[in-house]
């Protein structure tokens, strides 16, 4: 099944290095495509970019089955907890689950910072959370064989700061959105713990163009919120799928710019058509994205 949302990673100059660490520590990884920055001004290059020209742009590449882009880019952005990703390792279907969580949590502590421990939780025989050495935070848990299996790779959202309890309601917003879409299991803080309020989403998942999303609202107090080093792209079939998708989604024309765009919560989403490799590799096609900010398939 073609998976329509992909999660865009922003690296400041490392993608390559990135990806290749991810590759190498993640089961059934590839990178599957590479693009590249125009090599000057002429060819439509930004001045702000001259330090990129020739180098990596993109690299498009699959972990255990789920697609994620990297970005090469400037450290504009950076990545925090309010994205992870969930790791679902499932005794039912991997006899050596728990060696295999273990091991990737090897991979991954390699240079990075532990936010959860690894160890035993009431929803977990293992679980933990992790940030690397690129900034990317996981949930690694070992799954309840005996509930409804999930995809190995799972994004999910924190809601923290100004969309402190409002998870359930994002939830239903973007299922509202998408095809395909559905709300899975949601289960509700008892009382109030932290900033969290009785009755806010502890931890909920639900299903986008057929695929799956966790969300829940932060019990902790955190200086940080959704920005657009973690943004999620989504391939649309047509110049009407754009549209439709913008109007629903855009919320905040400042941040409009090159396909890109942010919800009412504040996620960054990139409107893309589904043949954006294709019309890139037009002469000035880079430099005519450059000017849009909804992406206009005719005027590629």
């Amino acid at each position: 099944m073609k998976q329509i949302i992909t999660p865009n990673l922003w690296f400041a100059g490392d993608a390559q290095e990135a990806v290749d660490f991810y590759t190498s520590s993640f089961p059934g990884s590839r990178i599957l495509t590479t693009s590249y920055y125009p090599k000057s001004t002429a060819d439509g290059l930004a001045d702000f970019q001259l330090e990129f020209a020739g180098k990596v742009l993109t690299l498009e590449f699959e972990l255990g089955g789920h697609t994620f882009i990297a970005i090469n880019a400037g450290p504009e952005f950076a990545p925090n907890p309010s994205i992870s990703f969930m790791v679902n390792f499932d005794p039912s279907v991997d006899d050596g689950a728990r060696d295999h969580l273990d091991e990737l949590w090897q991979k991954l502590s390699d240079g990075g910072q532990v936010l959860m421990p690894l160890d035993s939780y009431p929803f977990s025989q293992q679980y933990g959370w992790i940030k690397d050495r690129y900034g990317v935070t996981w949930q690694l848990i070992l799954t309840d064989p005996a509930g409804e299996p999930r995809p190995f790779i799972v994004p999910s959202l924190l809601f923290t700061g100004q969309n402190q309890n409002r998870a359930e309601e994002a939830v239903h917003f973007y299922v509202s959105v998408f095809k395909d879409a559905k709300v899975g299991a949601l289960n509700y803080y008892p009382e109030d713990i932290g900033p969290a309020k009785a009755g806010a989403l502890m931890f909920g998942d639900f299903m986008l163009a057929n695929q799956w999303f966790a969300a829940m609202d932060s019990a902790v107090e955190h200086n940080f919120s959704f920005n657009e080093a973690i943004s999620l792209a989504v391939s649309c079939k047509d110049q009407a799928e754009i549209d439709t998708f913008w109007e629903k989604l855009s919320d905040d024309r400042q941040f409009e710019q090159c396909g890109w765009c942010k919800d009412k919560f504040g996620l960054s989403w990139q409107i893309v058509p589904e043949n954006i490799d294709e019309l890139m590799e037009k002469p000035g096609a880079y430099a005519r994205m450059m000017d849009m900010k909804k992406l206009i398939i005719a005027d590629f």
